[in-house]
């Protein structure tokens, strides 16, 4: 059994994971730690970091269930690639 087109998905899978690290911290690099209460425009900052913070929620939500997916892929290619081996081996002994 040939594994690599398997192996071909999960390192798309694990760029796509890289990608959404470098999307968010793109993303948060916009972000300001201090909340301006007490100038003029703060109603206004306040909004844009809250819609910043909504943001920044939704792409760690797909971020950790893309990293999951990633994870369990990669460890079931490797039991997949285990197997396959012990299985040629104990082809030879016999």
């Amino acid at each position: 059994m040939n594994l690599t087109p398997f192996l071909v998905v999960w390192i798309m899978l694990a760029v796509a994971v890289m990608a959404m690290i470098v999307w968010r911290k793109l993303v948060a690099s916009h972000e300001d730690d201090n909340l301006h209460v007490l100038d003029g425009g703060g109603a206004q900052q306040a909004t844009v970091q809250t819609a910043l913070a909504q943001k920044l929620d939704v792409i760690d939500k797909w971020g950790k269930l893309l990293t999951i997916i990633a994870v369990v892929y990669g460890v079931l290619l490797g039991l997949a690639y285990a197997y396959q081996g012990w299985i040629a081996t104990s082809r030879l002994g016999a």
